[in-house]
């Protein structure tokens, strides 16, 4: 067990050594088996945070993301979470105003995220098979970016409108 753990700790920080080394715009710590944002993280990156505009960290067993990793990568563009114990965003979500997309399918919301709501560049939200029943409508028809939700495989209310799409 220990061993399995030290190659995945070996296998983030090669990748975020990569990230680092190459002035990659991509951190992409996908499959790593994490649990939670290694804080390390943050300190190897504090130099290349501005440029970093996507971060996978999808089928991990993260089962929630800190407000410092909002606050951190706050010029993201894209974030890709889907496959993970994720059930709710912290409210500095608000942080990332240059986020398109965000990719929380495979996850365990009950609630729908209403905080990316508020992000005026979000053009795509994924939460396809989560547990969401209610949406909030009108919110995101005042979005002015938005473009489509995807809320397939959720046991939705009878009054959400499905597919919801705004193409």
């Amino acid at each position: 067990m220990l061993r399995k753990m030290g190659e995945a700790v070996a296998r983030v920080a090669r990748k975020v050594n990569e990230t680092v080394e190459s002035g990659s715009d991509t951190l992409d710590l996908a499959e790593c088996k994490l649990v939670s944002f290694p804080i390390g993280i943050y300190k190897v990156l504090r130099n290349v945070t501005d440029q970093i505009h996507l971060i996978t960290l999808a089928n991990n067993e993260l089962k929630s993301l800190t407000s410092k990793f909002m606050t951190t990568f706050c010029q993201l563009r894209e974030l890709r979470l889907e496959g993970n114990f994720l059930h709710r965003l912290p409210n500095e979500v608000n942080t990332l105003q240059h986020l398109k997309a965000i990719d929380l399918s495979r996850n365990q919301f009950h609630d729908f995220p209403e905080q990316l709501t508020t992000l005026p560049a979000l053009e795509t939200i994924n939460l396809e098979e989560n547990e969401i029943v209610d949406v909030p409508v009108e919110k995101l028809a005042a979005m002015p970016a938005l473009r489509s939700v995807n809320l397939r495989f959720n046991p939705l209310n009878a009054e959400v409108p499905s597919p919801i799409t705004f193409l």
